[in-house]
């Protein structure tokens, strides 16, 4: 699929999207998020990549949120099959099985902030600022922005950013909870390359399974039958129990229990 609104690549183990809409403050619109989602999907088939990146084009905006000027312009199109996917991209990232990184390399505002939010690290430049502003501009995000957000920096906070929409410096948003790293903008991407080399070094499916393990708290059945699922290949399908009750099903006989699991 050739893409509009992001950039895609692969560098080393490591997929790179980012959103390529700087004239717009990177903001999200419908094909933005279609495109970002597809791009997740294709490095979740690629046996070679082993983290994600997403990031924004420029030093300025990391994104901004959804383009709702766009979003006017689409409003007489807007059906079933085309409602605003954001709540895709946002449990696709929390579901994927590996590691998501957001390099912040600069403004991370409303569903931006969300964005960053959801990703399993963040890692911003000193010059990155992070904002919701729902309230002040009529819009609000009372899904993963707001479950999401308490969990992360705590309930009181969480009510603070909401509800009184201040800026907070990468500094401050290292000190809530909210990232993991603060660099100098010229180290960026250099940092955000080392930890995902890191992350290369570790297991991978040891990390899939820990992924796994925190979407379920919040993903109910699809979250625990991820879980059951990785247990269920990496695991049972491997027992002496599970192959001869496969093999006495095939041959249309009783099985040997001598085999079964003590």
């Amino acid at each position: 699929m050739s893409y509009q609104d992001i950039l895609f690549e692969r560098d080393g183990e490591t997929a790179w999207i980012t959103i390529n809409r700087e004239d717009r403050g990177n903001r999200f619109r419908l094909e933005t998020v279609r495109e970002m989602i597809d791009a997740l999907e294709v490095a979740r088939r690629d046996i070679d990549c082993r983290t994600v990146v997403l990031t924004g084009v420029g030093k300025k905006f990391f994104c901004i949120g959804g383009d709702h000027d766009d979003a006017d312009a689409h409003q007489a199109e807007i059906h079933y099959g085309n409602a605003f996917p954001v709540v895709d991209l946002y449990d696709l990232i929390d579901k994927h099985p590996k590691p998501v990184i957001a390099m912040v390399n600069g403004f991370a505002v409303g569903g931006g902030n969300v964005l960053a939010m959801v990703c399993d690290l963040t890692i911003a430049a000193s010059t990155a600022v992070f904002r919701q502003v729902g309230p002040i501009m009529g819009s609000y995000d009372a899904g993963f922005g707001t479950w999401y957000l308490e969990e992360t920096v705590g309930r009181k906070r969480a009510k603070e950013i909401w509800y009184l929409n201040r800026k907070y410096s990468a500094v401050e948003a290292k000190e809530l909870g909210l990232v993991n790293e603060v660099v100098e903008p010229e180290r960026l991407r250099e940092r955000t390359v080392e930890v995902c080399d890191e992350l290369a070094d570790r297991g991978a499916l040891a990390l899939t399974a820990l992924k796994a393990a925190f979407h379920a708290r919040h993903a109910g059945a699809p979250g625990l039958s991820r879980v059951a699922l990785d247990l269920l290949v990496h695991h049972y399908y491997h027992t002496e129990e599970s192959k001869e009750l496969g093999r006495a099903f095939g041959a249309r006989e009783a099985p040997d229990k001598t085999k079964f699991h003590k």
